[in-house]
Formats: C-alpha cells, sequence, structure tokens
C-alpha cells in the first residue's frame, strides 16, 4: 500500500506538471543522471556557438532538454558541487575553499543521494566528489550506495596522492577508490567514469537509480589519448570568429595549445555520453530516465567563452554563468529555452520536486523548484537574487563578490571599507557581457543591491558549520586505516607540494594505540626528529637510520579521546618538513 500510493503521488504531480503535453513514466519513479564536467565553460560546445570543438552528442541533447540560458554556478569547483547536492549556498555546507583544509562539507547536511534513499533509489558516485575524503565525508557517507572517486579536486593534484606522482600519465592507468578501497584501473579516466556508470546503470536498471557522473574533465592537467589530440593539434582556436560582433580576449600561443588539448578532452566527454545513452536506449529505459547536464564553473584558460567576460574564480559571467540541460523523456520537437535566473542550488529542489520527496525542514535550503519554469510560472522566480563569491580561505568582504536580482549585478571588487562608487553595476539585459558600469548613473540601485548583499554577507559567515567546521573522524571503525591528505591540510595560506610549510589537520580522535606512517615528498635527511603534537601531546621520534627516508613510522602512539589539529613535521638541519601524506591505523 505504501509503494502504491508514492507511485500514486509521483503519476499526480507529473499530471499537474505536465498533463498539457501528455507526458508520462512508466508505472516507477523516473531514474535520474546527473552529469557535470570540470572546468568546461559556457563557451566550451558546439550549441553555444564554438566553431572549433566537436560535441554532437551534447548539442543533440540540448536540442531534446529544456535549456536554461541563464543559469549560474559558484565560480570554482567545491562551493558549486556543495550547493548541487545540498541545495544551499556552500558557505552553510562549511565549504569555503577548494583546499586550506576548506574543502569538506558538514556530514549533517543532506545530499541528493541521501534524499532519494527515501523513496528507494540506489545511488552511485563516478568521478569527482571533491566535499571530503574521509570519514564521516565521503560519498559513501552522504547517501551514496557506490563510488568511484578520486581524492580531492583533482588527479594529478596533492591531495589525490595516488595519482600526484604519476606526473604527465596521472590521467592514465590511475589507481582510483572504489566504494573507499584503492584499485588499479585501466584506460583514460573519463574513460573509466563513463564505463563505470554505464556499468552500474545496467546492474540497477530493474528499480530506481541515480547516477551522479561527475567527470574530472577538462581540468588542468591537460591529459587526453593522442587519438583526440590529433584531431586538434593544427586547428588555430582563436580564429573563426570574425563575424561574431560579441568580445573575443586575446590568446597566446600557449593558451591556444591549451583550448586544443581541451577540446579534445571535451570531444572525449561527449563520445562517452554517446556510449552512456545509447546504453540507456538498449536497456529500453530512456523513457524512464531524466538526464541534467551542467558544468561546474567557467574555464580556467582563455578561450572561446561565448562574449563573456571573465574566467574560473571571476564573479563575472564567464566565472559562473554554464549551460544547464533538463531532459525530460518528452520527445521534445524543438529546443525549449528558458531564460529565468536559475542556479545550481535549483537542483536538489527540482529533482526531489520531480520525485515527490519533501524538502528538509530543518534547515534553509536557498534553491527553488525549477519545475514550473517549465509550464511557463515564472511569478515565483520575479525578483530572485543570486549571490557569489570567491576568495581563497573565507570571503573577502567586497572582494570579488556579486549579487544579481533580474537584469541587475553588483560587482565588488574592492576593499571591505569602499564607498558604493566603488562597485560595479551592469544591466545583464542590455549588456550581457558587462562592458559598460553604470554606478554613477544608477546610484540607488546599486545601493539596493549592496543593501541586500551585505545582509546575505553577514549571514552566510556567521553559519555554524563555517565558524565550527567538520572534523576528520580518526579511529573510526567507518575507515581504518586512514589517510590525510594535502587538499584536507589547513594551517599556513597555500598548502599545496611545498616541504618547508606549516600544517596539520582537523581531527577527532578516538582513544587508543596507533601506528602513524609520514610519508615525504621526497626523502628527508637522517639524524632529526619526527614530532607529531596532537594538543598538549607530543610525542618525539629521533631518526637513527643511516639514510635517508620518505617515510617515517611511529608506532604504538597512545592517545585519549580528544577533538585537536593533528599537527606532524619532521625537524632537521634548522628546518621544519611538512608529511605530504599520514596513514594512521588504530590498533
Amino acid at each position: 500500500m505504501k509503494s502504491l500510493k508514492k507511485h500514486l503521488s509521483f503519476l499526480t504531480i507529473l499530471l499537474l506538471v505536465f498533463c498539457a503535453s501528455k507526458f508520462t513514466f512508466a508505472q516507477k519513479p523516473p531514474n535520474i543522471i546527473l552529469i557535470i564536467t570540470d572546468d568546461q565553460g559556457y563557451g566550451d560546445f558546439g550549441f553555444t556557438g564554438n566553431k572549433h570543438v566537436s560535441t554532437p552528442t551534447i548539442d543533440q541533447l540540448a536540442e531534446n532538454s529544456f535549456e536554461f540560458t541563464n543559469f549560474y554556478v559558484s565560480p570554482v569547483c567545491a562551493p558549486t558541487r556543495a550547493s548541487l547536492m545540498t541545495g544551499r549556498y556552500s558557505l552553510r555546507t562549511g565549504i569555503r575553499d577548494t583546499y586550506n583544509g576548506g574543502a569538506m562539507m558538514s556530514p549533517d547536511e543532506i545530499t541528493i543521494a541521501e534524499l532519494l534513499q527515501k523513496s528507494d533509489y540506489t545511488s552511485g558516485i563516478f568521478g569527482k566528489w571533491h566535499l571530503g575524503d574521509n570519514y564521516p565525508m565521503r560519498p559513501s557517507d552522504q547517501g551514496f550506495d557506490e563510488s568511484l572517486i578520486h581524492l580531492s579536486g583533482g588527479m594529478g593534484q596533492v591531495g589525490d596522492f595516488t595519482t600526484y606522482f604519476q606526473k604527465d600519465r596521472s590521467y592514465f592507468d590511475p589507481v582510483l577508490w572504489h566504494n573507499n578501497r584503492q584499485e588499479s584501473y585501466q584506460g583514460y579516466c573519463s574513460d573509466i567514469f563513463a564505463s563505470a556508470a554505464i556499468e552500474f546503470i545496467e546492474k540497477n536498471k530493474d528499480q530506481p537509480f541515480f547516477t551522479y557522473l561527475s567527470f574530472n574533465a577538462p581540468h588542468t592537467p591537460l591529459q587526453v589519448p593522442e587519438e583526440y589530440y590529433q584531431k586538434y593539434k593544427n586547428i588555430d582556436t582563436s580564429t573563426g570568429y570574425e563575424s561574431d560582433e560579441r568580445p573575443f580576449y586575446p590568446m597566446s600561443d600557449s593558451q591556444k595549445e591549451e583550448a586544443r588539448k581541451v577540446y579534445a578532452m571535451v570531444e572525449n566527454i561527449d563520445d562517452n555520453l554517446k556510449n552512456l545513452f545509447a546504453k540507456l536506449k538498449e536497456l529500453e529505459i530512456e523513457d524512464e530516465t531524466i538526464i541534467i547536464f551542467l558544468t561546474d564553473n567557467g574555464p580556467q584558460q582563455q578561450r572561446y567563452l561565448a562574449g563573456l567576460r571573465g574566467l574560473k574564480g571571476n564573479v563575472y559571467q564567464g566565472g559562473i554563468r554554464t549551460p544547464l540541460l533538463i531532459h525530460i523523456p518528452e520527445k521534445l520537437s524543438e529546443n525549449r529555452k528558458i531564460n529565468t535566473l536559475s542556479a545550481h542550488i535549483d537542483i536538489l529542489p527540482t529533482i526531489a520536486d520531480l520525485v515527490g520527496i519533501q524538502l528538509p525542514l530543518d534547515r534553509k535550503i536557498d534553491g527553488k523548484s525549477l519545475l514550473p519554469l517549465l509550464i511557463g510560472e515564472v511569478d515565483s522566480f520575479e525578483n530572485r537574487s543570486l549571490f557569489s563569491y570567491w576568495n581563497r580561505k573565507f570571503p573577502e568582504k567586497y572582494s570579488n563578490i556579486s549579487i544579481q536580482n533580474s537584469e541587475w549585478k553588483l560587482v565588488g571588487k574592492t576593499d571591505y571599507d569602499a564607498s558604493i562608487e566603488d562597485f560595479q553595476l551592469y544591466n545583464l539585459k542590455e549588456d550581457p557581457y558587462e562592458q559598460s558600469n553604470l554606478i554613477t548613473s544608477k546610484i540607488s540601485k546599486g545601493l539596493e543591491l549592496k543593501n541586500e548583499l551585505d545582509q546575505l554577507y553577514l549571514e552566510l559567515i556567521s553559519e555554524e558549520n563555517l565558524i565550527n567546521p567538520p572534523k576528520i573522524h580518526v579511529g573510526n571503525e567507518a575507515e581504518n586505516p586512514i589517510f590525510l591528505n594535502r587538499n584536507d591540510a589547513s594551517g599556513q595560506r597555500g598548502i599545496w607540494a611545498q616541504e618547508e610549510v606549516y600544517g596539520f589537520w582537523d581531527v577527532k580522535l578516538e582513544p587508543g594505540t596507533y601506528d602513524f606512517k609520514f610519508k615525504f615528498i621526497k626523502p628527508v635527511p637522517s639524524n632529526g626528529k619526527m614530532f607529531l603534537e596532537t594538543g598538549a601531546i607530543v610525542n618525539q621520534l629521533q631518526l637513527k637510520s643511516e639514510q635517508d627516508l620518505d617515510i617515517i613510522e611511529m608506532r604504538g602512539v597512545e592517545l585519549p579521546k580528544m577533538e585537536t589539529e593533528l599537527i606532524p613535521f619532521y625537524q632537521v638541519n634548522g628546518k621544519q618538513i611538512f608529511p605530504f601524506w599520514v596513514e594512521i591505523l588504530k590498533k
């Protein structure tokens, strides 16, 4: 009876929303495939006007989808992914950076996968997570039944230590994390993630599934199979737009070469999506499957951007505007474009609305369901505002920050004590490329938006998850041993691959006896001392080896229950060297 009521409720929603188009599903909730790419800008598609890149599969998806042409994400990846998963501004979730210990989402957040568990969905993630690599913040801790991911912000980056040392081969034959265990794979990363997603779909075709296919391409390092690169190696990626009156920013020779590699990576993604969509057809579930496609921010490198200003990390349009495609198997005869202001925070409410799940009532959901827009109801979206920012570590007042309401957008690129005349104001309806600053002639509009910006900024920086960020649990049976990586290390700003840098991990320790293994980027000199500081407890070990070592072990360390900063460093010849990663085993 409960199952029957759930299905009737779902069908009622569908009838209310899509009765005019006679839209129906089979007698079960729809499958949902959420696809996101990494650093693929608004201009990196054929359907957005790029004359060089080949994206026939995604172009066709756009032709058969609702295309949101005024859709926004965060300027960088981890904040976008937090908002996508929760329907909330990222600062509410504890996400404040892409590394520096700021890319760990509070385990108290409710993700799309956790919501869908209420309707008996099976969920899988394939690719990039970037919201915490340790318990209790991993995909498996946040509603996903299956996970195949790399660590941190990207393969080949310091946090993803299983691929970092592969350097220019980090995207090939990688060691990945399958259901929290290291496994070796053969092939190119995008092919691996897409193939695993297809296998997951095949395995779960007879029940509702949620597939989160989160490509790490075309993020740097720009590595791509040679067969794809060969298609672009002789193309001048800056030509072919002479008749286009939109701004086109100059490209250096190195940027042109980067664009060639990006376009090759994008075409590979397109081919993988062709395989995925073909599998849906083969399994005869394409009419039971909703497909959502977006990208996580603007491009990192200068290239064709459909005239938009700014790149990744910037609150100008080029950094935050991306395509959003929502394909509902309705056999659309033509593209349906929706120009209403929408954003990443809307994806969770939209999916919940599609499936008939109530949103969490114990927290603020910033997003809105996009379903009303599909039938032309825009009243609830009028006078809507969207906040954006990006700075390392924490938001900086009036620095790279913006608020948009309808066609008006206020941009702060100034100091904390700036007057309104120091801001930039754009009318995006008349000036979508942000070329004409109207602040001096529209002071009252600027002040109105600044007041709203100030209120929301103060609200967000006061969030509990930002003030008391999540901690990595050490000694918990859910993850033993545990690896602490550089991406999640706090301390000195900009911790990356440096040797002499101050760093630590925020942890919650269970009482017990531990073995520690400290890995260094390169062998450290002998005759030094290894220190481990945990609150007031300091353990030190003299290194007596006659040779330099890249791994130092401290065994049998007794520690009580505590929440603390775990600070390891090796002291030698007047230097203090921070480990690259730490393995901790509770005995």
